[in-house]
């Protein structure tokens, strides 16, 4: 059911915030250039007429993944820091200081699973709204935009073809003893010893033996996998799809294209981008806007398939355009675009060193502009939770991709309201110490006098 309005009673035995905190806070300006009631009539639309219990304050849950992926915390951590911090109960809509767990974590996976994808974008979008209307991003920001690419990586393990054998013979005996589908033999000893032999023999560098316990492994896995698919019994969905999984891990080879890397992230994908300590990357490719002149992410999307970075352009180009409603006029690339697929108005400039001095000074300048997109990548995955994704499916990349990119743009709001309380501290601890100064001279007056 829809969640309620909340109800604006005094409360005598309750303390108010707006008694306790500084009205200059950056959190608090923060909270007011949010259009929270927009946000609310968008996110209502997601909640039955009558069904169920009513729902927590949208507002709360909105507040709450914002500033988890602001200061990169947990879901468990967020709800038990909101407890202690009357700034986080403001910007989330409270009126008096809370005691209490606003509500269980689990709520806030539950709650980025009912808005989806296409609702998530809208926080992000407001988030871009807020910043125009305090005048940090402008449309003449747009006229210059970069684009580039990097690797969201999923929260799963080093994949061997051990281990993937292993915890897929773990899932089948498990689906078959829901079942009740009975079996010659499970495997679950000699399969988990043969495990811990094939790291023993791999980490001493016998590969030979290693691979001969890899083998033993694939053919228990195999015998489970035909018993199963020639059992009389009734499969319902769940079932198939693991078979089905078991299948695929079963036939692919060196080869082969579009692997199976983990049993419970089906989706994640290898990619390569060069990198000298880090040759693999297993998670999925996220492509990303950025205003040229001051670093705001205008765009952020999640792209499966592994696809060329030329590819995504026009992708990202047209999400970006949809999110500001305005029109790039320059877009800087780096050489992995070459050979692209946009054909808007805009001009596509490659950055490349050996023709730059062909190029006019002020074109020169964006050029060496575009290099400013790298930080914002380091800043995402080490600040704002884009490194190791956590979240569930291709759904769980995009919307872990954006409210990455939300969390990024909130601490560039907030460093805007920031600075101005730094300089009335610094004004304030000046006017002290002035105070202070005068007042010891008077002091030393009055001893010299005597």
């Amino acid at each position: 059911m829809k969640p309620r309005n909340a109800q604006k009673t005094l409360e005598i035995f309750k303390v108010r915030l707006a008694t306790i905190i500084n009205p200059n806070h950056p959190l608090v300006k923060l909270a007011e250039t949010i259009n929270w009631k927009n946000l609310e009539e968008q996110f209502a639309k997601k909640y039955s007429e009558r069904m169920g219990a009513p729902g927590k304050e949208i507002r709360l849950m909105v507040g709450l993944q914002y500033l988890k992926y602001m200061y990169n915390e947990s879901d468990e951590m967020i709800v038990q820091k909101f407890v202690e911090n009357p700034y986080y109960q403001y910007f989330c809509g409270n009126e008096y200081f809370e005691h209490s767990l606003p509500i269980d974590p689990s709520s806030m996976t539950r709650f980025r699973g009912r808005m989806g994808k296409e609702k998530i974008e809208e926080l992000f979008k407001e988030i871009l709204k807020s910043a125009n209307r305090s005048e940090q991003l402008r449309e003449k920001d747009f006229e210059q935009i970069n684009v580039d690419t990097t690797v969201q990586e999923k929260a799963i393990s080093f994949p061997t073809d051990a281990k993937l054998y292993y915890k897929m013979l773990k899932e089948l005996t498990a689906e078959a003893k829901e079942r009740g589908i009975p079996l010659r033999q499970s495997y679950k000893f000699v399969a988990k010893k043969a495990l811990t032999k094939q790291a023993g023999y791999a980490h001493a560098r016998q590969m030979n033996r290693s691979r001969k316990i890899t083998k033993k492994l694939k053919t228990y896995l195999g015998r489970v996998y035909r018993e199963l698919v020639k059992s009389t019994e009734q499969k319902d969905q769940a079932l198939l799809s693991k078979l089905a999984l078991a299948e695929k891990l079963l036939t692919q080879s060196k080869e082969s294209k579009q692997k199976l890397y983990s049993i419970h992230a089906p989706e994640v994908e290898c990619i390569s981008k060069g990198k000298a300590h880090k040759r693999y990357e297993f998670g999925c490719k996220v492509s990303m806007v950025t205003t040229s002149k001051n670093n705001w992410i205008v765009a952020i999307q999640a792209h499966h398939g592994n696809p060329y970075d030329g590819h995504t352009l026009k992708a990202s180009i047209e999400k970006a355009e949809a999110m500001t409603n305005w029109e790039a006029k320059n877009i800087v690339v780096d050489l992995g675009y070459r050979g692209h697929d946009y054909d808007g108005q805009a001009e596509v400039q490659i950055a490349n060193r050996l023709t730059m001095k062909k190029k006019t000074k002020s074109l020169i300048k964006w050029l060496k502009r575009r290099s400013a997109i790298e930080p914002i990548f380091g800043h995402l995955k080490s600040d704002n939770r884009l490194e190791r994704n956590l979240l569930k499916g291709k759904d769980g990349d995009h919307i872990n991709a954006v409210l990455a990119a939300c969390g990024f743009n909130l601490r560039k709001l907030y460093a805007v309201f920031f600075l101005p309380l730094l300089n009335w501290l610094k004004n304030q601890l000046e006017e002290r110490y002035f105070l202070f100064s005068l007042k010891l001279s008077e002091q030393s007056l009055v001893f010299a006098l005597k």
